[in-house]
């Protein structure tokens, strides 16, 4: 079928195109625009009929929706931006710089126009810019039968009808019912008859997290929102909560590798931009280990003394690190799913104390062995080999658990001060190990090898 696109544009059938591309899905033909150059891909949005175009422009990507509206003409643009669900719509625009979003405000009709504002008026990240106001609500005193005309009616305005909301005069919440619910008693009986005025709502101010938490905890694929005051504002649907929670997977994957979280595809974020995002990270950690150049200034005696201390500096170094890092992912991800809280703090501590101890013997006895198996055979480690095997494997130990500790409890003081624990990233916490780490060993070595090589 691509094959026959691509033939058609070449040889510019515009006639046979359009019919070509109005006996697909809005979803197959979202993905032959994603691959198609800028002029193409607007090439082939002009010949869709109304309908279709508006469908498939709520499968493209941010990245794609914003390119092809900068070359739509003005009115298809606004038309397209009008048709998409207001939680989208404001979804869309909350990236985009102010000036840019006043103006494409402006051109909406007064009633999207007044919608829109609202939901942008709330805090970025909060629920409130996540809801949509298309919902279903109905009475307690009304009968199943008003019910179902009122679905009838006005569902196909509906984001969803999977659950029907029930408020009393003033809108405030009072129960949710699954649509199931209305289909299986007699159409006279009442709503108060099978309300049970338990519910589970999100507050309008809840920021992202928590709205995944609750999706999460709740097993919903719809939560409506709600003011301070208990009214029904909107709702919040399963698709959007997903798109987000992807989102925040992104974003701590990208923190935690060390580099600022991109709003944008890697492909499409403009080269300086990455730089600015990579590099300031790459300026924190460089500073950093700059502090391991103190370190050895330090203890130079007794480098100078026991060269052969130096030789084991990238071991030590990078099995803190690695340990550390270990322990600071397990921890974030932990987290972020829910299964550790921050009252959970001295459990985590506990548990890593011990997980350090044991994978700092293994590497510290491979160490020791290591050393103590090649003194054997060689004497490139001079006559004090035992000692300097001890030291390495005792160091082992010490690092590794320093370095678990220290990537396990950082994500929990992140936390508790505020701070997204994924900011703990894996480089960062790393480079606080390579530096104490470096204390650790030496201050070992000078126990050790005192009276022999110090």
């Amino acid at each position: 079928m691509h094959v026959s696109i691509n033939s058609l544009i070449k040889q510019g059938d515009l006639e046979a195109l359009a019919k070509v591309l109005n006996t697909l899905s809005p979803f197959e033909i979202a993905d032959l625009i994603a691959n198609k150059s800028e002029e193409d891909r607007s090439l082939l949005f002009s010949l869709l009929s109304p309908s279709l175009a508006s469908q498939t422009f709520d499968y493209l990507s941010l990245h794609l929706q914003r390119s092809l509206l900068h070359t739509l003409p003005t009115m298809q643009a606004v038309s397209l931006l009008k048709d998409l669900p207001p939680d989208d719509r404001t979804h869309f625009l909350q990236e985009l710089p102010r000036g840019v979003i006043e103006a494409w405000v402006k051109l909406l009709p007064p009633d999207e126009r007044k919608l829109t504002l609202k939901l942008l008026g709330y805090p970025i990240g909060s629920v409130g810019r996540l809801m949509t106001p298309d919902y279903l609500a109905v009475k307690m005193e009304w009968t199943i039968e008003e019910v179902l005309d009122h679905i009838r009616a006005y569902g196909h305005d509906s984001e969803t009808i999977d659950v029907i909301y029930v408020v009393d005069d003033t809108a405030k919440l009072l129960d949710d019912i699954k649509l199931k619910d209305f289909l299986f008693i007699p159409r006279h009986c009442k709503v108060r008859d099978i309300a049970d005025n338990r519910f589970v709502a999100l507050s309008v101010y809840n920021d992202d997290e928590m709205a995944i938490e609750a999706f999460k905890e709740h097993h919903r694929s719809v939560l409506p929102v709600v003011d301070e005051k208990g009214i029904l504002l909107g709702i919040v649907t399963i698709d959007d909560v997903l798109r987000l929670s992807n989102q925040e997977a992104t974003e701590d994957i990208q923190h935690i590798g060390g580099v600022a979280a991109l709003r944008e595809p890697y492909m499409q974020v403009p080269f300086f931009e990455l730089m600015r995002k990579r590099a300031g990270w790459l300026v924190v950690l460089f500073l950093g280990e700059m502090l391991t150049a103190t370190v050895m200034v330090y203890f130079e005696d007794e480098i100078t003394k026991a060269v052969v201390l130096a030789l084991f500096l990238p071991l030590i170094i990078s099995s803190g690190g690695n340990a550390g890092s270990q322990a600071s992912t397990l921890v974030i991800r932990a987290m972020a799913l829910g299964e550790v809280k921050l009252r959970d703090g001295w459990k985590v501590v506990e548990r890593e104390i011990f997980s350090g101890l044991f994978l700092g013997a293994i590497l510290g006895a491979v160490g020791f062995f290591r050393i103590a198996i090649w003194s054997l055979f060689s004497n490139v480690y001079g006559e004090h080999s035992f000692a300097i095997a001890l030291t390495i494997g005792l160091a082992l130990v010490g690092v590794i658990l320093w370095g678990t500790l220290s990537g396990a409890i950082l994500p929990l003081i992140l936390v508790r001060i505020g701070v997204d624990p994924a900011k703990s990233s894996a480089p960062l916490v790393a480079t606080l190990v390579d530096v104490t780490g470096l204390i650790i060993y030496f201050l070992i070595a000078m126990v050790t090898l005192k009276g022999t090589l110090l």
